[in-house]
């Protein structure tokens, strides 16, 4: 069995972060993701075959300075559903290759572009990273605790979450449509909106006046007892979540609170901070695996918080394969999973002659039209 997207091209220009993670998505679920780097180095340092987000893919470099270098990814993009790149706004169109080339060359072509602050607007041709993107969103604000300062979710909002995965849901969408009617068109994925749309249940509960515009007040931003995490007596830890009331009441007792007064009312927010020390103090009494074996089986929303190295280890994780040696290393496997369709087992970026090669035999080109093409240095 293969992906459900086998048989779908994507020509994909090599980028950093949020643009490989979505050819990488497009990659695990079935599509030939054609990687090209610029020649005389790949954007991701030295090893590009040993980054995960680069991995099932086969790639070459071209000489994109060069006219013969741009006439033979304009042959690639002619046979492809779909392209993306993550330049800044106008860097595809200064090299020739940007959509109303590409697509007058393939009417059906789904041109996906990421940027940080999107193709237009005040910010558009400014640099920028994940932390700059969601704080315009709002989203970095929301992040915190009460009287501190915000705190960077790592790169997961703007890069992967507001970024590479919004424009795999916007590209997959757009091929739909292609498919339907004939016609192809750009994706404008900015990751400022796609880390704002992340944020829509938290506005609409700010539009509602059921949430407060200040970090660390609200029931999922670390200010209620039952929705935190707390260290254990070996300096661990674990993640409560035990927003509805069955789960509250369960998460109380195993913890040996069931009969303290203070815990009578879950909801009023006079009690969250006595709550929260008496909490405290009682998980700092044994040890995460203690706590875990305590909670093991039980509807109180609770689990252990795994370091990056155990979390491969977990027996959940090894008994659903959410994890796969692979390619160099311990990574996530691909997900979703489909019932039927089987997703690409994760395998090095292919970047190698062989690979480059077949890229461009299968676009039509004759061995010996190959050969000149690296004799000239418009293929590395």
């Amino acid at each position: 069995m293969s992906g459900p997207l086998h048989g779908v091209r994507i020509v994909e220009f090599a980028g950093l972060g949020p643009g490989p993670f979505c050819a990488m998505m497009l990659a695990d679920h079935g599509a030939e993701v054609i990687r090209i780097d610029r020649i005389g180095g790949h954007v991701l340092g030295a090893d590009p075959a040993g980054e995960f987000l680069n991995r099932s893919r086969k790639g070459l470099s071209v000489d994109l300075k060069s006219e013969r270098g741009k006439a033979l990814v304009r042959r690639l993009c002619a046979g492809a559903d779909a392209v993306l790149e993550g330049y800044r706004p106008g860097v595809m169109e200064r090299l020739g290759l940007g959509p109303d080339v590409l697509l007058a060359d393939n009417p059906k072509l789904v041109y996906g572009r990421m940027t940080g602050w999107g193709q237009d607007g005040p910010y558009a041709g400014m640099a920028g990273h994940d932390i700059n993107y969601i704080a315009l969103s709002g989203a970095l604000h929301a992040i915190g605790r009460k009287g501190e300062k915000p705190v960077p979710p790592l790169n997961l909002v703007g890069d992967f979450g507001g970024g590479g995965m919004m424009l795999a849901f916007g590209m997959l969408a757009a091929l739909l449509e292609a498919q339907k009617f004939g016609k192809g068109q750009v994706v404008d994925c900015a990751m400022t909106e796609g880390s704002a749309v992340l944020m829509a249940m938290i506005y609409s509960m700010l539009a509602q006046k059921r949430w407060r515009d200040e970090r660390g007040s609200n029931f999922v931003d670390s200010a209620a007892p039952f929705y935190d995490v707390y260290e254990t007596a070996d300096g661990k830890y674990i993640a409560a979540g035990a927003v509805e009331p069955q789960f509250y009441r369960t998460f109380i007792a195993l913890i040996g609170l069931a009969d303290d007064p203070t815990f009578a009312e879950q909801n009023d927010v006079r009690d969250w901070p006595a709550q929260k020390e008496k909490i405290a103090a009682r998980i700092r009494t044994r040890s995460r695996a203690e706590w875990a074996a305590v909670f093991e089986g039980q509807d109180a929303c609770v689990a252990p918080v795994m370091s990056l190295a155990e979390a491969p280890h977990h027996p959940h994780n090894r008994a659903r394969g959410a994890f796969v040696d692979a390619a160099g290393g311990q990574q996530p496997a691909p997900a979703p999973r489909y019932s039927r369709s089987q997703t690409a087992a994760p395998a090095p970026l292919d970047i190698g002659r062989d690979a480059a090669d077949l890229i461009l035999a299968n676009a039509g080109f004759a061995a010996e039209d190959i050969a000149e093409l690296r004799r000239a240095g418009v293929v590395g």
